[in-house]
């Protein structure tokens, strides 16, 4: 047991978050056959069975269900004295895992990795896109060291922090430019289309159009903002789309954009990490940075005007 490395118990917790050896072995950055016989060498270690090896997936044994999870403690807690040993070091250097929601990372993520570059230059930024849902998991699992998503999270063991917030507009056909704002009741009727499942900002336009969960199957979706954008210049529907997106996601359709009336449905954007981190004072101090090119975003999109769109497109 002496002999079992912290090589060892990283490999096998990727193998058995992603019950896969393939996906494992890339995410570990090995060759397939190196991350199996990393986890036999393991098991001849412990002198038992960690893996059922099936022809399409991997299960764990029973003894493999408790070791993974006395791995991932095990790694947290490593994690975690190297945090504590950067946080003494000033201002923050080394790996910094960021997580950002697909609704946000296109229009905001470069702005920051460019800002966090000229402030911190010893940081080594590690983006990762995924869904709200993925990311809190991940944060808690302490596989990200912070995450950028709409909130509230409302998670007892997170930090929340606040940085800007940002309208929805409505994107509708070139030729709908001179016609009424439709009520928020009625633009289901006009084949609206939507973000799919599992994304924050779907259910943030649900509630505002007053639809339930249930009757999402009569309505259309897409697996981007950039596809949604797209189908509404074909003149298949509407759609609902964040502020910071606009000057990115009309520029190459043919659509319009009205503004909602008031009460006009908004989102806040923040940054969440671990309370318990040691890294909480420097994630701090890097939410503020979020925050600047935040609004710098967001007023740079409400400045577009709503015929601007449809007359850039070719």
């Amino acid at each position: 047991m002496a002999n079992i490395s912290m090589k060892h118990l990283r490999y096998f917790d990727a193998l058995a978050r992603l019950g896969h050896f393939g996906r494992a072995a890339e995410l570990c950055a090995i060759s397939q056959p190196a991350l199996s016989m990393q986890i036999r060498e393991l098991e001849t270690l412990i002198g038992a069975p960690l893996v059922e090896r099936g022809a399409r997936q991997i299960r764990l044994t029973s003894l493999g269900e408790e070791f993974a999870a006395r791995t991932g403690e095990i790694l947290r807690s490593v994690d975690d004295l190297a945090d504590l040993a950067r946080a003494a070091q000033g201002p923050l250097v080394g790996r910094l895992r960021i997580g950002v929601i697909p609704t946000v990372a296109p229009y905001l993520l470069p702005r920051v990795i460019t800002s966090l570059a000229q402030e911190y230059p010893g940081l080594d930024l590690r983006p990762r896109e995924a869904v709200t849902k993925t990311l809190i998991e991940d944060l808690h699992e302490a596989r990200l060291d912070t995450a950028i998503v709409a909130l509230p999270i409302s998670e007892p063991g997170l930090e929340e922090a606040a940085l800007f917030e940002e309208e929805f507009v409505l994107v509708r056909g070139p030729g709908e430019a001179n016609k009424p704002v439709p009520d928020p009741g009625m633009l289901h009727e006009m084949r609206l289309l939507l973000l799919e499942e599992g994304h924050c900002f779907r259910d943030q336009a649900l509630s505002y159009c007053k639809l339930s969960p249930s009757v999402t199957r009569d309505l259309m979706e897409g697996s981007s903002l950039s596809t949604l954008v797209q189908m509404v210049g074909a003149g298949i529907g509407i759609t609902l789309i964040p502020e910071m997106a606009l000057p990115i996601e009309t520029r190459s359709a043919q659509v319009s954009l009205a503004r909602l009336p008031a009460p006009a449905p908004v989102r806040t954007i923040g940054m969440v990490w671990r309370k318990s981190t040691p890294l909480g004072e420097q994630l701090a101090r890097i939410a503020e940075i979020v925050r600047c090119v935040g609004c710098a975003a967001t007023e740079t999109a409400a400045q577009l005007p709503a015929s601007a769109a449809a007359d850039e497109a070719p």
